[in-house]
């Protein structure tokens, strides 16, 4: 079944008929289920820290910890250069987007194996799955948010007039996050050893991200290539809006834009393209 279905009343039953082929998504239907988006939104966020110790504070500790990891052995072990901020606010302020979209990656990823008891038993679009765990993460970057701010404080750190983009910078990575987790999520269903190669996956695009080390390290001649990787305008983005660091990074934003787009627009035509399957296969 996919969101777009053909639906037709037949005395008091309604029928439900996949569309074959390719197709748009239908965002009418999307959203006639937007509470339902709200509710798993809620439950995702209640679960993940139901019968905990120490609850919410969770989405501050792991940010914080490898920040601190990464002050020790990159900032004074290793002598990364920092572009001439302190390296602990310089790594933390990069580490925030991109735990949000690591999080909305590998909770998207996951999600239609984890609902499949929910997905056998009733109609509804199954985008609203991936899409509410992607949201989900933003509770947890809010959280995180505080302390960026009280380093900024202390280190006597003002953002800039450029912090206006911030949600454009946050929308970035929720779209790329949600495209790439549309990709995990169908092909999870099918091989399950996706739910294991996911970790691996965000670990490898952590390397590939300028949070430990700046971009200014990468040769100029493949400044393009690097650009590529959509978190790689969103971290710069963000450490120039907020930090005030050197010029605006408007090619790689724009890099990542289109990168972040392009996973979006083809995360959902596959995972609609997929979807008809889910049910039989889950």
């Amino acid at each position: 079944m996919t969101a777009a279905a053909d639906r037709e009343s037949i005395g008091k039953r309604l029928v439900i008929r996949p569309d074959l082929g390719w197709h748009l998504l239908d965002l009418r239907d999307l959203w006639r289920y937007h509470e339902l988006v709200l509710f798993l939104m809620w439950r995702d966020i209640s679960v993940r820290y139901k019968q905990t110790v120490l609850g919410a504070a969770w989405a501050i500790i792991q940010p914080f910890f490898t920040m601190v990891v990464f002050s020790v052995f990159f900032g004074r072990l290793a002598g990364v250069p920092s572009d001439g901020l302190p390296y602990p606010v310089w790594s933390y302020c990069a580490l925030l987007p991109w735990q949000l979209f690591a999080f909305s990656l590998t909770e998207a990823g996951n999600s239609l194996v984890a609902n499949q008891n929910l997905i056998t038993k009733v109609y509804f679009p199954r985008l609203a799955i991936p899409l509410a765990a992607t949201l989900a993460g933003l509770f947890d970057f809010a959280i995180a948010f505080i302390v960026l701010l009280v380093l900024m404080v202390y280190y006597g750190i003002k953002p800039t007039a450029a912090v206006w983009l911030l949600p454009l910078l946050l929308a970035i990575a929720l779209a790329a996050a949600l495209g790439a987790g549309l990709w995990c999520a169908a092909l999870n269903v099918q091989y399950r050893d996706v739910r294991y190669a996911l970790p691996f996956l965000a670990q490898i695009w952590l390397f590939l991200t300028p949070i430990a080390y700046p971009s200014s390290l990468v040769p100029a001649a493949w400044r393009w290539l690097y650009g590529l990787n959509p978190m790689v305008g969103v971290v710069e983005g963000f450490r120039w809006s907020l930090l005030g660091l050197g010029e605006a990074p408007v090619t790689l934003m724009l890099l990542a834009s289109a990168s972040s787009l392009v996973l979006l627009v083809t995360g959902v035509l596959f995972f609609e393209r997929m979807e008809r399957s889910f049910a039989d296969v889950i």
